[in-house]
């Protein structure tokens, strides 16, 4: 550790004061050092909400390298850390946070949480998802951004769901027609029946964006490389594709599908077994 570094993280733990302690875990975040990761996910647990956010940042500005500890985090048994943590794999759009974005955009008690999850499954870095996995995973999105979209209660998560939905959409342009449909019969229906004007304002201009947008066999076949080149070779999609079953599983053995609170009682579940 260099002593630059060295000095950053001293400065957090001699922080005498919730100003301070901020400023500090923002100077760290900035330095963008690997080496900084321990420290700025520590940071997610401080009662210092100013804290927690700049750590966010920095967490997902090292991007990648961050992701096996952030879902170590998650683990853990601290809901603030965890919510925190969520956040920044939200940002980060690693396919490994895929299946606890799932989770958390449909089921997380926290309103935050769940906007910045669903936010975050329209944004995936689709092109490190393997070519065999990718329409599984889009479709799990897809299937999870259509249900807040229309039951989330905070009209703040829904306006999330929808630009989620936007970017998702914008992505499977090319690949499904079946899910652009979906998207655009929700926000038809949204058009007319959303409560919230601003919610209703963002579903008009998302309509607008995906009508104008078309991809040409150039942008595919630029796409196609670009997924073969830069697909993650170290991520375990089997593991992956395992706890995205299982969690399919739950949701059939809790309630029949059709009814709102069986996402919150997957969750529940889910945290219970990983105690």
């Amino acid at each position: 550790m260099s002593e630059s570094l060295a000095f950053l993280i001293d400065a957090i733990e001699k922080a005498d004061s919730a100003t301070a302690l901020t400023e500090s875990v923002e100077n760290l975040a900035n330095a963008g050092r690997i080496e900084a990761i321990p420290t700025l996910i520590e940071a997610l647990s401080y009662n210092n909400p100013g804290a927690a956010v700049a750590a966010v940042e920095g967490l997902i500005q090292l991007g990648e390298p961050v992701v096996p500890k952030l879902l170590e985090q998650i683990d853990q048994n601290n809901y603030t850390a965890r919510s925190w943590a969520i956040r920044a794999l939200a940002g980060i759009g690693d396919p490994r946070g895929l299946v606890t974005l799932l989770g958390a955009a449909t089921a997380d008690f926290s309103m935050s949480v769940r906007r910045a999850a669903a936010r975050g499954l329209g944004n995936m870095q689709w092109h490190r998802f393997s070519p065999k996995f990718l329409e599984v995973a889009q479709a799990e999105a897809l299937d999870a951004l259509l249900f807040v979209a229309q039951h989330d209660e905070e009209w703040v998560v829904r306006y999330a769901a929808v630009v989620g939905l936007e970017a998702l959409g914008l992505e499977i342009q090319s690949t499904s027609l079946v899910g652009q449909i979906e998207i655009q019969d929700l926000f038809g229906f949204m058009a007319t029946h959303e409560t919230s004007l601003a919610v209703r304002a963002r579903v008009s201009q998302a309509r607008q964006r995906l009508g104008e947008t078309a991809v040409t066999n150039e942008t595919v076949a630029n796409e196609t490389v670009v997924n073969s080149e830069h697909q993650a070779s170290d991520i375990d999609w089997e593991k992956i594709l395992k706890d995205l079953y299982e969690r399919k599983f739950k949701e059939r053995e809790l309630i029949a599908a059709g009814d709102p609170t069986y996402y919150r009682q997957l969750v529940q579940a889910t945290l219970t077994q990983n105690a």
